[in-house]
C-alpha cells in the first residue's frame, strides 16, 4: 500500500506494512515535522506533549507508521499523528482524492462530490475540511449539513450522479475510532487498481497547513473574515468548526434526497398483504432512527417501539460497550423491549446504519437473534417470491452461506458469488445487468450486510428493516412466523450451518507462520471425516475467473455435505476457517436439533483445517 501522510514516514516492506522508526532522534524528527504541518492546535499539543516527554512507546504508535488508503478508505483511533485519524490526515486525503478526480474525470468539477457524517466525534470538523479542501479544488460540493445515515449518502451520489461520495465515519468501530469512506464510479465503493490511484495522489500531498481549503472556521468570521472565501492553508490557529459559505460552490442537501430516497425505496420493494408486525427498533446510539422511523411510518408500520435510551445519536455510545449488533450484550436492551411489549420482530441497525441485524421469536421461548446468513436467505426469499422483474438476480459474498443458491434456484433466479465486500457485490450487479441483462434484486454478505434492488449501491441498513418488516407481514398473512418460514426453507432446501474459528501468531515470526501455512497447504483427503471432492485456489487463476472473483488468498475445499475455508486476515495477525455443512431436515420440528448437530460438526471440521494447514 501507498503511504498517505507525507510526514516522512518509514518506506513499506515487502508485505505492504510500514517500517517502525526506532531511534528516538528520528521519531522526535519525524513528530517536529508532521507537527509543522498539522494545521490543528489540539493535535498539536497532543504530539508536541509526547515529544517533549520523551514518549517513544507515544511517538512510535503515531508517528512511526502511517495509516493506509485501501478500498475501504480509511479507519483508525482519532488523534495526533499520521497513524491516526485527524485534521490533517482528512485534508491530506481529501486532496489526494480531488487531484485524482480532476486527473481522471473531465467533468469531475460540475458533477462534484457528495458529503456526509455521523455522530461520531469529530465527524463534523472533518466532513467540513473535506468540503473546504473539494471546494477550494474548484470541485461542485453537496453536503449534508446534519449528521445521515451512510446509505443516504451513497444514495445522493447515485441521485446527483456525482463523481464521487465521501462519508466520515467509522460503522460500528469503538467511539475512540472515526474514518474515511469514499464511493467512486457508480456510487459502489472503490475497488482495485483505484484505491492505489488514489493512494498514490494523497502521497503527493504537500503538508496539510498548506493546502488549500475554503474557510470553515467560525472564529475566523467572528473576526471580521469573509467565510467562503480561497485561504491557501489554513492559519494554525483555526480549528475548523463552522461550515462554508454557499457562494463556494458548495450546496446544502436536505428533505429533496430524503424523499427521493423513501420513494425509490418504496418503488424497490413488493407490495405485501398482512397484519402489520409490533416491531421493536434500536439504531445502537446512531444515525439511522429518524430515517428509519420515518420509512417504517411510510410503509406503514405504525406499531414500532424504539429503546429510548439508545434513540438518539451518541458518538460516545454510552449503554454499549461496543456498538456492534453482532456483538454479545448489544442489542440487550432491545431483547429486554421486545419481550416486554410482545413484538413480532426486532430490527437493530449499527451506528451509520448500513447493516441490519434482527431476532424474532422462537417456539422454545424467548427471542433468537438471526445471523447475518440467516437475514440473507430469508429476505431473498421473500423477495424473490414477490417480484415479477426479467431475469432477477441475487449476489452474495463467498464467505456467505451457499444456501442461497438453492433458494434463488427454487424462484427461477440466478445467484452470483463474489469476494469479501460490497465494493464486489456492487460491481457484480452492475456489470450483469449491463451485460447479461440481469435484473439485480438483492444482495448480502454474512456480517449483517443487505442491499434491496439498486437504491443504493452498498450495504443499506435502513432498506433491509423495512423490506424484514414486509417479509414478516407477508408471512403473518399466511399465518407462519419468520422463524417458521426459516424452518421450512430448511426443510426444503437442507438446514445449513455456518462456523467460523481463528487462530492467532503474533509478530514477525507469526506473520512468516502464516504465509508458510498458506504457501505449503496440501489438500487433505478429509477433514473430521467429511470427505473432500475438489479445491478451489483463489490465488491462482484469475485471469479465468469474472473480476469479482480476483486473485485472493483464500483456499477452497468442497466437502461431500459442504464447504471448508481458510484464508488470512488482512488487517490481523490470524488465519481464519469457514465452514459451512448441510444436513437433510425431514420437519420443521427438526431443525434446531440438526443446526445443533451440524455446529459441532462444523467447528470441529474447522479445526481439522487450522491443524491440517499446521497452524494448531
Amino acid at each position: 500500500m501507498t503511504d498517505t501522510t507525507g510526514a516522512d514516514t518509514p518506506p513499506a516492506d515487502d508485505s505492504g506494512a510500514a517500517t517502525s522508526l526506532n531511534a528516538p532522534a528520528d521519531l522526535a524528527a519525524a513528530a517536529r515535522r508532521w507537527i509543522a504541518g498539522d494545521p490543528d492546535p489540539v493535535t498539536r499539543t497532543e504530539l508536541a506533549a509526547l515529544v517533549d516527554a520523551g514518549d517513544l512507546d507515544g511517538l512510535a504508535d503515531r508517528v512511526g507508521a502511517s495509516l493506509t488508503f485501501g478500498t475501504a478508505g480509511l479507519r483508525a483511533r482519532v488523534g495526533a499523528g499520521p497513524n491516526r485519524m485527524n485534521r490533517a490526515v482528512v485534508i491530506r486525503t481529501t486532496r489526494g482524492l480531488a487531484d485524482h478526480l480532476l486527473a481522471t474525470h473531465d467533468d469531475a468539477s460540475e458533477r462534484g462530490v457528495v458529503v456526509g457524517f455521523d455522530a461520531r466525534r469529530d465527524s463534523e470538523t472533518f466532513a467540513i475540511d473535506t468540503v473546504g479542501v473539494l471546494a477550494a479544488a474548484g470541485i461542485r460540493v453537496r453536503w449534508f449539513p446534519t449528521h445521515q445515515p451512510t446509505p443516504l449518502v451513497a444514495f445522493a451520489q447515485r441521485h446527483f450522479d456525482a463523481a464521487a461520495a465521501v462519508v466520515i465515519t467509522a460503522s460500528h468501530n469503538p467511539a475512540e475510532d472515526n474514518g474515511y469512506k469514499v464511493y467512486g464510479e457508480g456510487a459502489g465503493q472503490i475497488v482495485p487498481p483505484e484505491d492505489e490511484a488514489i493512494a498514490a495522489a494523497i502521497a503527493a500531498v504537500g503538508p496539510a497547513a498548506e493546502v488549500d481549503r475554503i474557510a470553515t472556521v467560525r472564529d475566523t468570521a467572528d473576526a471580521g473574515a469573509d467565510v467562503g472565501a480561497d485561504v491557501g492553508g489554513a492559519a494554525p490557529s483555526e480549528r475548523g468548526a463552522g461550515p462554508p459559505g454557499p457562494a463556494a460552490g458548495i450546496e446544502e442537501l436536505g428533505e429533496e434526497v430524503i424523499e427521493a430516497y423513501l420513494a425509490a425505496l418504496a418503488a424497490a420493494r413488493p407490495r405485501v398483504d398482512g397484519p402489520p408486525p409490533t416491531l421493536v427498533y434500536t439504531p445502537l446510539h446512531g444515525v439511522g432512527g429518524r430515517l428509519v422511523g420515518r420509512a417504517l411510518a411510510e410503509a406503514g408500520y405504525d406499531d414500532v417501539h424504539v429503546v429510548a435510551e439508545q434513540a438518539e445519536p451518541d458518538g460516545e455510545f454510552p449503554t454499549v460497550r461496543f456498538p456492534n449488533p453482532e456483538e454479545p450484550g448489544a442489542l440487550d436492551a432491545a431483547l429486554a423491549l421486545a419481550d416486554a411489549v410482545g413484538a413480532d420482530v426486532l430490527l437493530a441497525n449499527d451506528p451509520d446504519a448500513d447493516r441490519l441485524a434482527a431476532a424474532v421469536p422462537h417456539p422454545a421461548g424467548g427471542f433468537r437473534p438471526l445471523t447475518g446468513n440467516q437475514i440473507g436467505v430469508l429476505l431473498a426469499d421473500h423477495l424473490l417470491a414477490n417480484t415479477t422483474v426479467p431475469r432477477p438476480l441475487v449476489v452474495s459474498s463467498i464467505v456467505s452461506t451457499p444456501m442461497v443458491h438453492d433458494v434463488a434456484a427454487s424462484h427461477g433466479a440466478r445467484s452470483e458469488v463474489t469476494l469479501t465486500g460490497f465494493k464486489w457485490i456492487a460491481s457484480a450487479a452492475r456489470h450483469l445487468a449491463a451485460t447479461e441483462g440481469f435484473t439485480f434484486v438483492y444482495g448480502f454478505e454474512e456480517a449483517l450486510g443487505s442491499s434491496v434492488g439498486t437504491v443504493v449501491a452498498d450495504k443499506d441498513g435502513i432498506g433491509a428493516a423495512v423490506v424484514f418488516a414486509d417479509a414478516a407481514r407477508a408471512l403473518a398473512g399466511r399465518g407462519v412466523s419468520v422463524w417458521g418460514r426459516w424452518c421450512e426453507l430448511c426443510v426444503e432446501h437442507g438446514t445449513w450451518v455456518s462456523r467460523q474459528r481463528s487462530v492467532t501468531h503474533t509478530g514477525a515470526a507469526g506473520a512468516a507462520r502464516i504465509a508458510a501455512a498458506m504457501r505449503d497447504l496440501e489438500p487433505p483427503e478429509s477433514l473430521a471425516g467429511h470427505r473432500v471432492v475438489s479445491v478451489t485456489d483463489l490465488r491462482h487463476g484469475a485471469e479465468d475467473r469474472p473480476p469479482w472473483l480476483a486473485a485472493h488468498e483464500l483456499v477452497v475445499f468442497e466437502l461431500d455435505d459442504g464447504r471448508a475455508m481458510i484464508r488470512p486476515s488482512g488487517t490481523e495477525p490470524k488465519c481464519k476457517a469457514y465452514v459451512d455443512l448441510r444436513g437433510e431436515t425431514g420437519s420443521v420440528e427438526e431443525v434446531d436439533a440438526v443446526s445443533d448437530a451440524l455446529a459441532a460438526e462444523a467447528d470441529a471440521v474447522a479445526e481439522a483445517l487450522l491443524t491440517a494447514a499446521g497452524l494448531r
